[in-house]
């Protein structure tokens, strides 16, 4: 626990070191500006850490967040960072049956591989030639609307006027993400694939008339300006050690096992009050940028909290001695669990778990996706397991919101990863159990966490891991130049919750950075 030395004076506080308060102090620090972050935990990183949870076991995993898609290069450019993702040949495999037999559709390996998957599994062209055009609307809008995320807040109109697509404005921005999904496409499975980027961690219907889920869409379709989804090398905390290491390097204090408690500021100055374990202190700031939720923001400067956004996702991390064989026999392993391996995903099992769960059941065929991250990154994993074969599975299930835990967290649980494993079962030639590793204590390596662990753990209000519901990428009243204003004069919210925020992207930190270098 690093101790508070020399000024308690800094020209910027940021209470919190995920990986947003870190790109703030990083980009402030270069620009020759005074920072101290207050971190409350004994580590930096927030929800991008890599750590290793099974005991006596040299694997790193990536515990919360874990692909990266949203931070632009231009932030890993500008810092410096020794970063480094790689991306996956494959994009995903669902496995399903079809008159009475295993089988699945294989999305990536080359353009001719998908475009035979396509046809295998519905039986002509047509699904395929609706995917390439509907992708690439997106891909169009990816272009146009991702570079926007490190600018000043374009309005509505001027973003709907770059996007230069009435099509795509009205599928993407106006209707319901369900029309255009059935409008472009009949089969169930094809469907089910798409609605998914909808849904992560947004508990939705394809026809919410709120438009949640288009707004979760549009975060996933337009990451890089590409929509691709990578693979962190080292994990998700060698981003976070290497943003820290950046803003130490240009001269921020990074004081870990210092919790932010009070934040007072008269619209000129600003004193932050913090706590370690050997009483409170007070730092003076020009500015205070807070990486962390609305709710925490509120609670620091004695305002009404806004009601939490529920989070609805169960996050698994497993250690696995091999990959387990596929029923479909024709999809090698490697290949299928390389990308996403969606599970329970048809379009009307989507369906049918989002009104189960609205209706206060756990859904009976739980919805999720996984991927193995050390086949594209081996590095994670020690020499001797490496050598011997082993591989990570990150499951990630949907439509569990934190109200169906509230009875009894540890117990509904255990219920629903029962549940959502004999999901995966149902398209394995062997059970996973029986590929499951075991830690020093002969315990599988196996842990899930539920939206009300994520509250416990990260004090992400309702576990939701976008802070709130995700905004619109165009300015909305109240939300300032950048996005990331508040109503106190000085004092910025940097973290998932400010406008553009969500994912792990570095955007709101770059963008509270930028409003401090313009006052």
């Amino acid at each position: 626990m690093p101790a508070i030395e020399g000024t308690r004076s800094y020209d910027a506080v940021i209470v919190g070191g995920g990986h947003n308060g870190l790109v703030a102090a990083a980009y402030l620090a270069r620009a020759g500006r005074s920072v101290l972050v207050l971190e409350r935990l004994g580590h930096t990183g927030g929800a991008a850490v890599s750590t290793r949870p099974f005991a006596g076991v040299d694997a790193r995993l990536s515990r919360y967040s874990y692909l990266v898609s949203l931070l632009p290069e231009k932030i890993v450019r500008d810092l410096g960072l020794r970063f480094e993702v790689r991306g996956r040949t494959i994009s995903s495999y669902t496995p399903t049956e079809r008159g009475g037999r295993a089988t699945g559709l294989l999305v990536g390996g080359g353009e001719r591989r998908t475009r035979e998957a396509f046809a295998r599994l519905t039986g002509g062209e047509r699904e395929y030639a609706a995917w390439q055009r509907f992708y690439g609307m997106t891909s169009r809008v990816a272009e146009r609307v991702f570079p926007t995320l490190t600018e000043p807040l374009p309005d509505r109109e001027e973003l709907r006027r770059r996007i230069d697509d009435e099509t795509a404005w009205r599928a993407l921005f106006e209707e319901p993400i369900g029309v255009a999904v059935e409008e472009n496409f009949t089969d169930d499975l094809v469907r089910g694939v798409v609605l998914t980027d909808a849904l992560i961690g947004t508990f939705a219907d394809a026809h919410d008339p709120g438009l949640a889920q288009n707004r979760c869409f549009l975060y996933h379709v337009i990451g890089g300006g590409t929509g691709a989804w990578d693979v962190p090398v080292g994990g998700m905390g060698a981003l976070t050690d290497a943003l820290a290491a950046a803003a130490r390097t240009a001269g921020a204090v990074i004081a870990t096992g210092h919790e932010a408690v009070r934040v007072e500021t008269d619209g000129k100055t600003a004193e932050v009050t913090y706590r370690t374990a050997d009483g409170e202190g007070v730092a003076a700031a020009r500015h205070v940028l807070v990486n962390a939720s609305p709710q925490e923001l509120a609670h620091l400067m004695g305002d009404p909290s806004p009601e939490p956004a529920e989070g609805a996702q169960l996050k698994v991390n497993m250690l696995l001695t091999r990959l387990p064989r596929l029923r479909d026999d024709s999809v090698d392993p490697r290949e299928a669990f390389a990308g996403t391996f969606h599970i329970a995903e048809g379009y009307r099992q989507l369906a049918t778990a989002h009104a189960q769960a609205a209706a206060g059941e756990l859904p009976a065929a739980p919805p999720s996706e996984i991927y193995c991250h050390s086949l594209t990154d081996p590095t994670i994993l020690g020499p001797d397991l490496a050598g011997r074969g082993y591989q990570t599975l990150t499951l990630f299930g949907l439509h569990t919101p934190a109200r169906l835990f509230a009875r009894d967290n540890d117990a509904v649980r255990e219920e629903l990863l029962r549940s959502t494993l004999a999901q995966l079962d149902a398209h394995l030639a062997e059970p996973l159990a029986d590929c499951l590793a075991t830690d020093a204590d002969g315990r599988p390596c196996i842990e899930a966490k539920t939206p009300l662990d994520l509250e416990r753990d990260l004090r992400l209000p309702g576990g939701n891991i976008f802070h709130r519901a995700l905004s619109w990428p165009y300015a909305q009243e109240g939300a300032g130049r950048w996005g990331v204003e508040t109503r106190h004069p000085g004092v910025l919210l940097c973290g998932a919750g400010a406008v553009r925020g969500g994912g792990v992207s570095g955007v709101p930190g770059h963008n509270a950075a930028m409003a401090v270098l313009e006052a």
